[in-house]
């Protein structure tokens, strides 16, 4: 197949940064290769670009949210986390961007990740349906119920934060009394099976889903409008909790997905730092590139030389002519 193959402030790194010479290179670097599919592309993509054009040596290591941020708090590596999710690691991501410790280089995400419930496109469209309340009022258009008679809401798996998320969601749009069955769909792999069995069979889906994903990129998905403003302290104090007393439909909020880096590899890494404060793209770039890492069955690297062969027109505008050049000649 070829090559398939905050609050946390946004806390740009705006030190002068010592130019360098054509003849020199911007070093060795570490860069997370998390094991997560989005994030593991981007690292690729990191890897390609630093190596071919600007000279660098750049090691991957694997990766995980807290694991990686401990790291890099603690022992300042690896140098840098390409997709960091800000909301898992918001206090001690706060303090030691305070402290000095960690840099926000650059927003990976153009328009952050992106929760909330999801009913498909054509379904939308041929019935009119926008908001979680349009959906409600039909259970018969949303087969997938133990219970026949009712409609299925395909909550998150057990063990997921947002499991008890959705169950709250769910009682607090009553959807239970509005002929609806809450499913655990028991795994990330059921939870997709769901929407691709819907999809073939042409039947109606509604459910929790997120973005980058490779999910949404093979299939049209339209979120719903949950007629509610996001409420921190409700949030907080019971949306995210098991035993939610009072729960009442909340909207998510914005998940913040930026590049993190080490502060001495702030200091140190000269063009390389340059590249990663101008890298960014959209969860419809990414859902793209997922997508095709499905079909072709394509890893990591794979997909980061087919994003660089396809997406010229985006990565391009993220280094200086004379780099572009360079990384064209090595695809």
């Amino acid at each position: 197949m070829g090559r398939f193959l905050a609050s946390t402030t946004l806390a740009f790194f705006a030190a002068g940064v010592p130019a360098f010479a054509a003849e020199d290179t911007c070093g060795t670097i570490t860069i997370a290769e998390m094991n997560w599919a989005s994030a593991g592309l981007a690292a690729w993509v990191d890897k390609i670009i630093l190596e071919e054009g600007y000279g660098c040596e750049v090691g991957l290591v694997a990766g995980d949210t807290m694991p990686t941020f401990t790291s890099m708090n603690e022992k300042g590596e690896p140098d840098l986390a390409p997709e960091l999710w800000v909301n898992a690691v918001k206090e001690p991501l706060d303090q030691a961007v305070a402290e000095g410790r960690i840099v926000i280089a650059s927003q990976i995400l153009t328009d952050g990740g992106v929760e909330g419930i999801w009913v498909p496109t054509w379904l939308a469209e041929e019935h009119g349906i926008r908001t979680l309340k349009d959906a409600l009022a039909h259970p018969e258009l949303f087969p997938g119920a133990e219970d026949e008679s009712k409609g299925a809401w395909f909550g998150c798996p057990s063990g997921w934060a947002c499991q008890a998320i959705n169950r709250n969601q769910f009682l607090g749009s009553d959807a239970d009394e509005k002929g609806f069955e809450l499913v655990d769909s028991g795994s990330a792999a059921a939870l997709d099976g769901s929407i691709a069995r819907a999809a073939n069979r042409n039947e109606g889906w509604l459910g929790y889903y997120w973005a980058p994903t490779a999910i949404l990129g093979q299939y049209d998905m339209t979120r719903l409008d949950l007629e509610a403003e996001f409420d921190r302290e409700r949030w907080d104090t019971c949306i995210v909790k098991p035993d939610c007393a009072d729960p009442q439909v909340t909207e998510w909020p914005a998940s913040d997905v930026y590049t993190a880096v080490t502060s001495e590899f702030a200091q140190k890494a000269g063009v390389a730092m340059d590249y990663v404060k101008t890298r960014s793209w959209s969860n419809d770039t990414v859902n793209g590139m997922l997508a095709w890492m499905v079909e072709n069955q394509a890893n990591n690297e794979d997909a980061a030389y087919e994003f660089l062969e396809r997406h010229e027109e985006i990565w391009a505008d993220w280094v200086p002519a004379d780099v572009a050049e360079k990384v064209k000649a090595a695809l």
